[in-house]
Order: C-alpha cells, then sequence, then structure tokens
C-alpha cells in the first residue's frame, strides 16, 4: 500500500504545554502518568476479570480523554490488549476518550507446551504463545494483530518498536547484527508509512539500552522515547542526561518508565528482575543504598515511591512517566504521584549523601 512507503526526514518546531514542557512535535500533550498495562497480560499472577475492568475503570477516570495506556503483543501474548479493549468497552468508553500506545515486535502464535516459550516463568495462565517478528512487513502484522486483539472501535495511535536492543544483543556476529539493524530500519519505515498516511498519530521506541535507542534515533525521526531502568533516581548518568536534552531540544518526548529497578528500590529482591544476593558484594552495596534512600526519603515523609517518580521529572526532557499496577486502589496513588511535589530539602540530601548528583539537588 502507498501508505506504507518510506516518510521524508521532518524537523518542525518546538511546542510546549501549560508547564512550559516541551512536547512532541506531533503535539501529543501526554499526561504526567502513562499506565502500563502488564498486569493485564497476566504478569507473575493471574488476575481476575473483574479486577482487571477495575484498574482500566480507574485509569480512564484520572486524566479524562488525555488518559494513555501503554501494552505491547508482548504482554501476555496478546492477553493484555485484548482484556484492555474490553474493559473499555465494558466501561463505555468511546474511541476518541483514550489514547493506546501499542509496542510492536511480538505476534501471537498456538501454545505448543505448558507454558510460553517467550520469557519462561514471566506470564501466567496463557492459552498462546509469542513470536517475536521484527523487519518492515513483520511489523505490520504486529500492528493489524493488536488493533484486532484491542477491537472495534479502539486502534492504537501511539506505536514503536518494542525491546530493539534486545533483538540486537541476540546477534551472534557483526554481520548478523548488521543485518536484524536492517531489520529495524525497515520496521520504521514501515511505521512512518503509517504515520504519513494518518493511521497511526506517532512513532515512538520501547527500549531498555538506552545507547540503542541513541543509535536508532541517530537514523529515524521518532516522536517519542521510551526508556526502561534509566533514568532513575539510582541510575542517572551524565551522557543519557545530555542526550535526553537534546532530544528536548529536537521537540522528541522522552518517558521514563521502570523508575524502581524492579521494584527493587521500593522493597523488593528484584534489581532489574534479577535475584538479589544480599551476602554478595554487588548485593550488600545495593542493599545499603536503598537502605539510606529508605531513610531520608522517611526524614521527608515521603514514600520511595513517591520520590523515584519524582526524581524523573527532574530530568530535562522528560515528560511523563509510565507506571504499572495489578491493584485497582493503587491507579489513583500512581496519578498523584506524577504531580505531587516533595520537599525540595529531599533532593538536597539526596545528594550530600552521595546517592544523586549534585546537579539534581
Amino acid at each position: 500500500m502507498a501508505c506504507y512507503a518510506k516518510s521524508r526526514h521532518v524537523t518542525e518546531g518546538l511546542r510546549y504545554d501549560h508547564r512550559g514542557m516541551v512536547t512532541a512535535t506531533c503535539d501529543l500533550h501526554l499526561p504526567p502518568v502513562i499506565f502500563g498495562i502488564s498486569a493485564l497480560g497476566n504478569l507473575y499472577k493471574a488476575i481476575p476479570e473483574q479486577t482487571k475492568q477495575a484498574i482500566v475503570k480507574a485509569g480512564v477516570g484520572c486524566f479524562g480523554d488525555r488518559t494513555v495506556f501503554d501494552g505491547a503483543g508482548k504482554y501476555g501474548a496478546g492477553l493484555a490488549l485484548e482484556c484492555l479493549g474490553r474493559s473499555l468497552r465494558a466501561v463505555g468508553r468511546p474511541a476518541d476518550g483514550v489514547l493506546i500506545s501499542n509496542k510492536l515486535g511480538w505476534r501471537r502464535t498456538p501454545l505448543s507446551g505448558p507454558e510460553p516459550t517467550f520469557e519462561p516463568g514471566a506470564w501466567v495462565g496463557l492459552t498462546h504463545d509469542a513470536v517475536q517478528d521484527i523487519s518492515h512487513d513483520g511489523i505490520l502484522r504486529c500492528w493489524e494483530e493488536g488493533d484486532r486483539l484491542l477491537g472495534s472501535p479502539f486502534t492504537a495511535r501511539l506505536v514503536s518498536v518494542h525491546d530493539p536492543d534486545e533483538y540486537l544483543a541476540a546477534a551472534r556476529s557483526p554481520a548478523e547484527r548488521e543485518r536484524r539493524f536492517a531489520d529495524i530500519l525497515g520496521a520504521y519505515h514501515a511505521l512512518a508509512g503509517l504515520r504519513r498516511c494518518g493511521a497511526v498519530r506517532a512513532v515512538g521506541i520501547g527500549c531498555k539500552d538506552w545507547r540503542v535507542a541513541r543509535e536508532i534515533t541517530k537514523q529515524v525521526r521518532l516522536d517519542w522515547v521510551m526508556l526502561a531502568c534509566a533514568p532513575t533516581v539510582y541510575s542517572h548518568p551524565d551522557e543519557l542526561i545530555d542526550w535526553i536534552a537534546d532530544l528536548a531540544r529536537q521537540g522528541i518526548a522522552v518517558i521514563d518508565s521502570a523508575l524502581f529497578h524492579g521494584g527493587f528500590l521500593t522493597g523488593g529482591d528484584r534489581f532489574d528482575y534479577r535475584l538479589i544476593e544480599a551476602s554478595s558484594l554487588d548485593g550488600r552495596r545495593l542493599i545499603a543504598w536503598r537502605a539510606r534512600f529508605h531513610e531520608l526519603c522517611a526524614t521527608h515523609g515521603v514514600t520511595p515511591a513517591a520520590a523515584c517518580v519524582r526524581f524523573a521529572f527532574r530530568v530535562p526532557g522528560v515528560v511523563s512517566v509510565a507506571l504499572n499496577t495489578a491493584d485497582p486502589a493503587r491507579v489513583a496513588v500512581n496519578a498523584a504521584m506524577g504531580t505531587t511535589e516533595v520537599p525540595g530539602q529531599l533532593w538536597h540530601d539526596l545528594a550530600d549523601a552521595g546517592l544523586i548528583d549534585r546537579r539534581f539537588a
């Protein structure tokens, strides 16, 4: 289709929201908190359909027609997208009353064993498997399937390539990495075609390794970038912060995700989903950092989660954070953390303790 033709590289002027924050070149005007829907795909545990509907209902009540749900074909092998569509229809949400993001790169396949072959142990109670499909035609297959799973009248208006860093990391040689990078560029050419013909509103990236995201943005014009695991209150290297500022100057929105390092910063036993060995040198160091962080948060009456969220907005160029929950009662709490300020002295104390860089004090 002509709609899929490669788009021209166009740079538009910067735009700003009511807070003076830079927005994407396509006028996304994102809310401060975007609701991730991995829990709807039974991440780590299966939750009842009624609970899933309550999560979605709570979300649409937070930001009105600016509410954004962030999904992916990888989440429960499409189950999360199906549940989102069903729940939106059940609560009577109109198609123009919500903005849906779908991170593309995985599509549904039949389940041939007792559990899915992708991310073993992460997803519970699935009836399908998933396979990675990143290329020009593959990303279009993922996009078409995603909208089928959402069901009428809903469609994903924000799209991206999901975890291209993992796709590249699987290469077994420099030549294979080059071929895989060409697959990623082909996928973005397809998504640019969808944007040109109006089938989608904006094109972005969802990535854990920000260096790969930076490599891609040198060749692809994006509207938004979602970064998982950095920047965070724990990890915010200068090189990353400077790159995010450069994206802001280009009018590219940055969404900060995975702010808690897999739940570790708020008290969990896994750092970036890796079980921490408390007796190891690295484990002792991480636990000592967290203990001091929690101590200073308590001194100022701030929850560690709120401190993690508010720190993200201290990074120039970050316009939104993405938060997930399996608890309907937590949705409003998450939304509030996006706008509720914390005492400024907290940042000075964290810097004095050597926990954050002085530039964020």
